[in-house]
């Protein structure tokens, strides 16, 4: 294990009983507040009206219209605002994109250039600095931005997707009522669920031996993710199920998982392309790739094979003796799983044929230093074309 420090201070609300603690958690920061959501459903839903219920003391103002893999357009608009009215605190309410939002938002409010300049990989990179403080509340188990410190938006004029982070991104408060998880669909849910797991796959997946603490309540979190999935895809308004996600998606990225082993994010840097180039759903590309990444390695690397039979064994209770064997079970009930929840899993039902495979490839592996940095296994453009490939058909393990 490496070393690491660990300080996750975000006040964590779990329930349907803390509402009225929104204006307490707010009104540490100022009175201005720039309150940021979605579409409509959370006006549809009663959430809208219960939280601006909450917010008699406030000067608030709204920026709605925040779409899945939010835009930098978006976060531009943001920072105008608060920029103009003197925004003291950000109030997201909604998923991840919306969160990721307002963390662009506070970090680009407290810097004179453009937003994009955090996320741009050129020379005029920025590092996040001072940001202004975020409280959320949020509606969907998926990304758990809700308890770190990163965030991803697209541009879609120039077809990139990428992360920033910092330490004063890290929300200050986040609301976790299962109740506002019931109305999520079934392909969302299943999205979300895949977002979670890869999380802790991605964590699990490292090179680092040792972190018999992380690996073990990763693999604890997995088989909730898996067990509460099916049960909040059967039973949309099961709270437990609702609360059991929402938490997991909260610890995968909390830092438990990923203390003390640093690496490289291989499948997110795959899909990070996929839907810059295409804007699909972040956890159905997820869940599309990352059999296909396992299997590709396990042609490799006979390490990488030790730790997905390890993963195998410990999320599916495969009991098998030989490394390969258990390896190639544990993917094939994975891809399993997710088509189970109603996830597609070619590329093609997606909407992604074999045109910018390669494009697509050539940039994963420069973005995400797969070939040259501290990834699981060293990725060429021609491994991660390869994987694309197998991922544009129906797939079987053996």
């Amino acid at each position: 294990m490496k070393s690491f420090e660990y300080n996750v201070y975000t006040h964590m609300y779990v329930g349907s009983d803390f509402y009225d603690q929104i204006p307490v958690e707010l009104a540490k920061y100022g009175k201005n507040v720039l309150f940021i959501y979605g579409g409509g459903s959370i006006k549809r839903n009663g959430l809208y009206d219960k939280v601006i219920s909450e917010l008699g003391g406030f000067n608030v103002i709204e920026l709605s219209g925040i779409e899945p893999n939010p835009r930098i357009e978006k976060v531009r608009e943001g920072v105008e605002i608060c920029k103009t009215h003197n925004i003291d605190v950000l109030l997201p309410v909604g998923g991840g994109s919306t969160v990721d939002t307002a963390k662009a938002i506070a970090a680009g409010a407290k810097y004179d250039g453009d937003a994009w300049d955090f996320f741009s990989r050129g020379p005029e990179h920025k590092a996040v600095g001072d940001s202004l403080p975020i409280v959320d509340v949020l509606t969907l188990a998926a990304t758990g931005t809700e308890m770190n410190r990163n965030a991803v938006v697209s541009n879609l004029g120039t077809q990139e997707k990428y992360g920033l982070g910092g330490e004063t991104l890290l929300p200050k408060a986040s609301f976790l009522d299962p109740v506002n998880t019931f109305t999520v669909s079934k392909y969302q849910t299943a999205a979300g669920s895949a977002d979670i797991l890869s999380h802790l796959m991605e964590n699990f997946f490292k090179r680092t031996t040792g972190a018999d603490v992380q690996d073990f309540v990763n693999i604890a979190l997995q088989k909730a993710v898996i067990k509460n999935a099916y049960i909040a895809l059967v039973t949309p308004e099961d709270y437990d199920a609702r609360a059991n996600l929402l938490w997991a998606s909260s610890l995968a990225l909390g830092g438990i998982p990923a203390g003390g082993k640093p690496g490289a994010w291989t499948c997110h840097a795959i899909e990070h392309e996929l839907s810059a180039f295409y804007d699909i759903t972040h956890g159905v590309g997820l869940a599309i790739i990352t059999p296909r990444f396992l299997n590709h390695i396990i042609k490799k690397d006979k390490t990488a094979t030790a730790k997905i039979a390890e993963y195998a064994r410990g999320v599916f209770d495969i009991n098998e003796a030989d490394d390969t064997l258990a390896a190639l079970k544990g993917i094939q009930l994975q891809y399993e799983t997710f088509k189970k929840w109603g996830i597609p899993m070619t590329l093609q039902e997606v909407g992604i044929d074999g045109k910018k495979l390669r494009e697509m490839s050539e940039h994963a592996v420069k973005h995400g230093n797969l070939e040259h940095g501290d990834s699981f296994v060293s990725l060429t453009a021609d491994d991660v074309e390869a994987i694309l490939v197998d991922s544009l058909t129906e797939s079987e393990f053996h």
